[in-house]
Order: structure tokens, then sequence, then C-alpha cells
């Protein structure tokens, strides 16, 4: 009973994450049932099964809230769906070890311009109501991203809603909300994937069950917060966190000596929160500077 307990905690906090910052719930929940000894392909079939229900809050709850561009989630779904059932038909063939640091290390890199974009360049007249994704630009981003999310048990957020924030005019929110309610067909054609190569016995629906409750109870929250933080400071808290999530991988690929993974982690945390926080304070001088622009109101 500990154990379910626990699973619903972590599916609240990994939904939570997911809403508000546009990934996190495939990998923190896979990463939990693969330390509980569960086959790869199990414990990314079960997550799956779990975003049907948390993916379907969280799309309704963005939408609610207006985060969403039905035009640019209708262009990823297709390719992401088809992705996905490929990437999940494949598993147990697929090289994903070997591919996986190089994943890591282009997201780290898009990451990392990411906090430059929202620190450096970013002006909130830059935003655009629309931002237009060709084809051309869908077709490879969706079926890249729900290839991977089906492989590793997390991949459509990592992958999808940083390309979309380092697209100029894009507004942070609408990539978090598009991102998540495009996941729901992502994971339903990645489940029917599992489906047909697996069967169903090897899926631990009491744990899927779980992770399905406290993601539901997180996501209206997570949409309402990206509803309300301002997109130069969410901005910022996605490309730390893209940049923190994916050194994970990169450290323990190509660095033997895991005695400085604390020194490095602690670097990374250290100079987010500083972007952050720097973040914060030109939001907060920009805002000023409008509101001593706006005209007075004189009485006649």
């Amino acid at each position: 009973m500990s154990k379910l307990i626990v699973f619903a905690i972590v599916g609240f906090f990994a939904q939570l994450i997911d809403g508000a910052l546009g990934m996190a719930y495939g990998v923190t929940s896979t990463t939990l049932l693969l330390a509980f000894s569960v086959n790869p392909a199990a414990a990314s079939a079960s997550v799956h099964l779990a975003e049907l229900v948390t993916t379907a809050a969280s799309g309704a709850s963005h939408i609610k809230f207006g985060n969403v561009d039905k035009k640019m989630v209708f262009r990823l779904i297709i390719p992401g769906a088809i992705g996905a059932f490929l990437g999940a038909t494949f598993l147990s063939n697929l090289p994903g070890d070997v591919i996986k640091p190089y994943v890591s290390l282009f997201l780290l890199l898009l990451g990392v311009y990411i906090l430059f974009r929202f620190l450096f360049i970013y002006k909130k007249t830059e935003e655009q109501k629309n931002v237009q994704l060709s084809y051309k630009q869908s077709i490879p981003l969706g079926f890249i991203g729900g290839f991977f999310d089906a492989t590793g048990g997390g991949g459509w957020g990592p992958i999808t809603t940083p390309v979309l924030l380092s697209k100029k005019g894009m507004c942070a929110r609408k990539a978090v909300g598009t991102v998540d309610t495009s996941e729901f067909v992502i994971a339903l054609s990645a489940s029917l994937g599992f489906f047909l190569s697996l069967g169903s016995e090897l899926i631990e629906w009491v744990w899927v069950i779980a992770l399905m409750i406290g993601g539901v109870l997180a996501a209206p929250l997570a949409a309402w917060l990206v509803r309300i933080v301002p997109t130069q400071i969410m901005g910022t808290l996605v490309g730390g966190f893209i940049v923190l999530t994916n050194a994970r991988t990169i450290f323990s690929t190509w660095i033997s000596d895991d005695s400085i993974y604390p020194v490095l982690y602690g670097l990374i945390i250290v100079t987010w929160i500083a972007a952050v926080g720097y973040a914060i304070y030109k939001y907060n001088l920009d805002r000023k500077a409008s509101e001593a622009d706006l005209p007075l109101d004189v009485e006649a």
C-alpha cells in the first residue's frame, strides 16, 4: 500500500512538472518503475497507459486556460503518432542507449540557447498570437519526438517543447500547452504498439492506476500555473530544466569519475537559480517601464 501511495505522489509531481514545463512525466515515472526492476518495455508501456488519462486531463485543462495552439496540435499529432507506434513496436531492437547521449547533448545545447534567448534576447513585443509551424518542420519534429517518447518512456515533451520554444515569437505557455495537449494521441499510439507487441500480461495495472490518480489531480494546477507565470520566467524555468535533465545522461555516459557529479550538478543548479532570479528582475523592470509609459488619466 505504501508503494502505491509513493507512485501516486510521484505521478502528482511528475504531472505538475510536465504540465507546467511541458516535459518530465514519462521520464520521471519510467525511472521510478525501472528502480523497482520493472522490464524497460513494460515500464514504458505502463507509463504510456497512465498518460492516456493524465494527458487527457492535462490537455483539457490547458484548453480551458487558453494555452493551446490547436492548428499546431493537429500538425504534430499525425507524425508523432506514427513515430510513437514504430518506437513502441521495435523498442527491444533499438540501440536506445547508444543514441540517447547524442540526443541529450543536442537537447542540452538547445536548453542553453533557450536560457540565453529568454534572458537576453526575448522581448514581450515579439510574441505572436499564432506562430506558424510548417509541414517541413512539424513532420520530422513530431516523428522524432514520438519515436523517442516510446523508446525511452518519455521524449515527446523534452524534444518538442524546446524546439517550439526556440522559434522566434513563440509564447512559452502556448508551447507547453500545445505539447501537453498533443501528447494524448502520442500516448494512445504508443500504447497500441505496446499492446500488439507485448500483450497486457506485463502491465502493472495497479501501478498504472496509482500514477493516473496522481497525474489527474495535478493537471489543472499545472495548467493554471502556466497561465499566470510570465513568458520570460517560464522560458527560463524550462531552459534550465532541459539542461539539468539532459546533463544526467551526458555525465553518466562520458564522465567516468562520478565523484565530481555533485559539483557539476551544483554549478548547473546555482546557474539556473541565478538565471531565474535575473529573469524575474528583468520582468519587473520591464513592467515598471511599461507602467511608466502609460498615459495618466486626466479629469475633465
